[in-house]
């Protein structure tokens, strides 16, 4: 039989409240309080009884994600490391594939409110931003990724623009001057590929160099098939190109594979950055000069969110959380 609330409570040394808000993920707990319930947890094995708490008004540790794609490596990657975290608060990450899909993600929203769920974690693609501002009855809701509601959500993101300005500036550094940018997506609402154009054309212009249109190569979505198209579409129809700064690692990887069935070496004749640094970059032939961003911090600080939300006012001013990047070099670039 699964130990009770007041046994764990009386192993921490703590109160049955206190044992409740760990459990629940509030974040108004001192850090070694939280540790010590948390060992009691395990040396007990407690296991909450999710249902029977939000039958009493309590929360019940349940809280969702919804990307894009799970089989993409970059959101399979961050999914895992967003279980950890919930793990660490005692949660359960209950994991949701929208597609991109407007009427999905708005359903999904719209799902959420009023039923078990404690809050949302949402990487929108489809959605306007006046779509997700925040509504008296709605769950607490982070967004990641580059829409952010006009300033009305706590929202996590990398700097899209640094760090694409900092992977063309790389690849500038080494005189190349006829940089491809292989990734917009002027389909798509969640501006991210946008704000990757413009710090592809800003470190451009502090280069002294015209943005050539020839050379943005726009996608359907940012998968290797995509890349390896976009690839031939610039070798057929574009002027030649000596460097890629791709939007994602799989669209590098497919424009890599068809350039070099086309005779271009790399990075001799042709010089590749992706962006976010999934497995398959590290292993590629040649690896893969990469943008990093932090995804670890970007799972610690949504779920942090979540709880300061669900622990403190819900009402208090939305954040804007920065996380870093870094530019990975490799063989590639």
């Amino acid at each position: 039989m699964s130990a009770s609330l007041r046994q764990v409570a009386e192993r921490a040394g703590v109160s049955i409240r206190t044992v409740s808000n760990v459990v629940s993920g509030f974040a108004l707990v001192a850090p070694e309080t939280r540790a010590r319930v948390q060992a009691a947890i395990d040396e007990l094995q407690y296991r909450p009884n999710a249902a029977a708490r939000h039958l009493r008004g309590g929360r019940s540790g349940l809280v969702a994600l919804a990307i894009p794609e799970i089989a993409s490596p970059y959101f399979g990657e961050l999914a895992g490391l967003l279980v950890d975290e919930a793990q660490k608060r005692s949660w359960m990450l209950l994991v949701q594939q929208t597609g991109g899909d407007a009427g999905h993600e708005r359903s999904l929203l719209d799902g959420v409110r009023g039923q078990v769920v404690d809050g949302l974690v949402l990487s929108p693609w489809a959605l306007a931003p006046r779509e997700l501002r925040r509504r008296p009855d709605a769950v607490p809701l982070v967004l990641l990724g580059e829409q952010d509601a006009d300033g009305l959500l706590d929202h996590v993101a990398v700097d899209s623009v640094a760090a694409a300005r900092d992977a063309t500036a790389h690849l500038l550094a080494q005189g190349r001057t006829r940089i491809a940018a292989i990734g917009p997506q002027p389909h798509l609402e969640n501006g991210t590929a946008a704000r990757r154009v413009e710090g592809y054309r800003k470190a451009l212009a502090e280069a002294g160099l015209p943005a050539d249109p020839r050379l943005e190569i726009p996608v359907e979505r940012l998968h290797r098939e995509d890349g390896a198209a976009a690839m031939r579409r610039l070798i057929r129809d574009g002027p030649e190109a000596d460097a890629l700064f791709c939007f994602s690692d799989q669209l590098a990887l497919g424009a890599m594979q068809t350039a070099l069935r086309h005779g271009r070496t790399i990075p001799d004749d042709l010089a590749v950055i992706g962006f976010d640094d999934i497995e398959d970059g590290r292993y590629a032939t040649p690896a893969l000069t990469t943008i990093s961003p932090d995804k670890a911090a970007i799972a610690r600080e949504a779920l942090a969110c979540l709880a300061d939300r669900l622990g403190g006012d819900p009402a208090a001013p939305a954040r804007r959380i920065v996380i870093p990047h870094r530019l990975v070099v490799r063989d590639s670039a």
